[in-house]
C-alpha cells in the first residue's frame, strides 16, 4: 500500500478491506484503462441519496422543491471541489503525463469526479452505512440552512422541476461524443425528453458540464415553444 493511500484513508476515517477499490477511485482515465469513471457514476447516485437524507433530517420544515434546490447546490462540482482539496485528493490521484502537465491535479472537474469515485468505492467496500458516514463527515463542517434554497438553480435542476410540474419523467442524458486528447477532452452530451420527443445537445470540459450545457439548450427550446 502506498503511503499516499494510507494517509488518504486516515483523512477519510475509513479503512478499506479491498484497497484496490481506493486505488481505482484515484486513477484518472488518462493514466490507465482501469480508471475511476464507473465508480464515479456509482458514487454520484450514492452521494445524492446521502445528501437527501442529511437534508431531510436537518431541514425538516423545507418543502420538496426547496430541498431539491439545496441538494443540487451541495452535490455540484463547485461544492465538491473544495471538499476534495480538503481531503488532499490532488496529492494522490494518478494522471497521465499530458494531464499532469496541464495542471490536472488542481482541475475542479477531475477532483470532484474523484471524490464521487471515492464515495462509490466506499459504498462497494463497506456498504451504504459506511458511505453515508463518510458523506456526513465530509459535510459536517458546512453550515446547512434553509436560506440555501434561495441559491440559483442550475439548468439540470430547473429542467427537472419544469418536467415534474407537468407530471413528466426526468430527462435522460448520454455522452454522444468525446473529443480531444485524454488530458484536454470535451464531452458532447445529449439530453432527451421522451414524452415530448425532444433532444438537445451541449458540450463541456467534463461530463457534468456537458449535461448542464445540454439542459440549458433544452430549456431554451422549451421556452421558445411557449407554455405547455
Amino acid at each position: 500500500m502506498s503511503a499516499g493511500l494510507a494517509a488518504l484513508q486516515q483523512r477519510l476515517q475509513y479503512q478499506f478491506s479491498d484497497l484496490s477499490l481506493l486505488a481505482r477511485a484515484t486513477t484518472h482515465r488518462s493514466f490507465s484503462a482501469d480508471h475511476n469513471e464507473r465508480l464515479e457514476f456509482l458514487g454520484d447516485s450514492v452521494l445524492g441519496v446521502c445528501v437527501a437524507d442529511l437534508l431531510y433530517q436537518r431541514l425538516s420544515a423545507l418543502p420538496e422543491g426547496d430541498l431539491s434546490r439545496v441538494r443540487a447546490g451541495l452535490v455540484r462540482q463547485e461544492a465538491l471541489h473544495p471538499l476534495a482539496i480538503k481531503l488532499g485528493l490532488g496529492e494522490v490521484i494518478r494522471l497521465g503525463e499530458g494531464e499532469m502537465r496541464s495542471g490536472g491535479k488542481k482541475r475542479p472537474s477531475i477532483l470532484a469526479d474523484a471524490l464521487e469515485a471515492v464515495i462509490g468505492a466506499t459504498y462497494l467496500d463497506g456498504g451504504f452505512s459506511a458511505a453515508q458516514a463518510l458523506v456526513n463527515r465530509l459535510y459536517a463542517s458546512l453550515e446547512i440552512n434553509p436560506a440555501m434554497a434561495a441559491m440559483g438553480k442550475d439548468p439540470k435542476t430547473e429542467l427537472q422541476e419544469w418536467l415534474q410540474a407537468r407530471r413528466m419523467k426526468v430527462p435522460g442524458y448520454k455522452v454522444v461524443a468525446t473529443l480531444g486528447a485524454a488530458h484536454k477532452q470535451t464531452f458532447e452530451v445529449e439530453c432527451e425528453i421522451t414524452e415530448l420527443n425532444l433532444t438537445a445537445r451541449g458540450t463541456g470540459g467534463s461530463r457534468r458540464a456537458g449535461e448542464q450545457a445540454a439542459a440549458t439548450t433544452m430549456l431554451q427550446t422549451l421556452k421558445t415553444k411557449g407554455p405547455q
